[in-house]
């Protein structure tokens, strides 16, 4: 497990490694002036500009200029916002739990209805429940997040509040330190919009996912053991066929991670999506970096979850 461990820590170094070396060939390559009145913003001064010129060594070699770049990173330094003049990650701070929040309750109920509606269907096929359950997987897989997240808005706060019941709020967030029962308020609406999409695509791959384990033969031999039918289902079906769901989990989780950009806009939740939105509207270019280099480090651990889940999910893998 240590060696199996390491070894994938290497590997998400050397992916880090690349990430970092892409992230400054698109963003600090060409000619120095001109990084630094990108880097500055649309309107800053000739001092500012200057003051950046200085701060990244521009007027360094370039092995010079991403060894500093690399340096800086390391040390937990992702730059400056010159346009607000703060630190990048004093930005990142203030998003990153939003978006945290908004991922990871939303994953938990995405899977939890999506594996439970993939794992029903797939021990009862082609009956009618099942093809209720397709059928709704399918129509919230086909609507646009924006759609479901204006529809959930209009229901059940536009008509609620119209008729005197205002429950869920339109927009903004509350810290769950601060009020833990407004924090989760603010947050049933966008955890539903981006929870009913995303169940949708588990929905459909556990019941495929199920369907092909269910007709493996240690199933036949276990159910000819006289174990019961939830036993077989839940602990040899299900642990197996969980490894593709695990495999998806992760990605989408990571890419939540990295900001549910539409979520976060619909619902004003000033989370690194709507933060990213923004400072490409503002030609803010470092706390861009900084988001893509968050967002790379959240989908490289995920991957390596991922992978030390699957000894724990399949008894057939083993880490070597």
């Amino acid at each position: 497990m240590i060696r199996f461990l390491a070894r994938r820590l290497a590997l998400g170094v050397v992916v880090m490694f690349l990430v970092t070396i892409a992230v400054y060939v698109m963003f600090f390559a060409g000619n120095a002036e001109n990084i630094a009145h990108r880097m500055a913003g649309r309107q800053a001064t000739p001092d500012v500009v200057q003051r950046v010129y200085d701060n990244l060594g521009l007027n360094r070699p370039i092995l010079a200029q991403y060894g500093h770049f690399v340096w800086r990173l390391l040390h937990g330094d992702l730059g400056r916002d010159y346009y607000h003049q703060v630190p990048v990650t004093t930005i990142l701070k203030q998003a990153a739990p939003i978006t945290f929040s908004l991922a990871i309750g939303a994953a938990v109920i995405w899977l939890v209805l999506g594996v439970s509606a993939g794992v029903f269907s797939s021990v009862r096929p082609r009956t009618l429940a099942d093809r209720a359950f397709t059928t709704t997987a399918l129509f919230f897989y086909s609507i646009p997040v924006f759609v479901l997240g204006l529809t959930l808005l209009y229901v059940f706060f536009y008509q609620l509040t119209v008729h005197g019941l205002a429950i869920f709020p339109a927009s903004g967030y509350v810290g769950l330190t601060s009020n833990p029962y407004e924090w989760m308020r603010h947050l049933i609406l966008p955890w539903l919009t981006l929870a009913l999409i995303s169940a949708a695509a588990y929905t459909r791959l556990s019941r495929t996912s199920m369907l092909e384990v269910l007709g493996e033969d240690y199933i036949r031999t276990a159910r000819a053991k006289g174990l019961s039918e939830r036993r077989v289902i839940v602990r040899h079906g299900l642990r197996s066929a969980l490894a593709p769901v695990v495999t998806q989990f992760g990605v989408d989780v990571a890419t939540a991670l990295g900001g549910a950009i539409l979520t976060e806009s619909v619902f004003g939740l000033p989370g690194l999506g709507y933060e990213s939105v923004h400072a490409i509207n503002d030609q803010d270019l470092p706390v861009i970096v900084g988001i893509v280099i968050v967002a790379a480090a959240a989908v490289i651990l995920a991957n390596i979850a991922v992978d030390l889940m699957y000894a724990v999910l399949d008894p057939r893998v083993r880490l070597h």
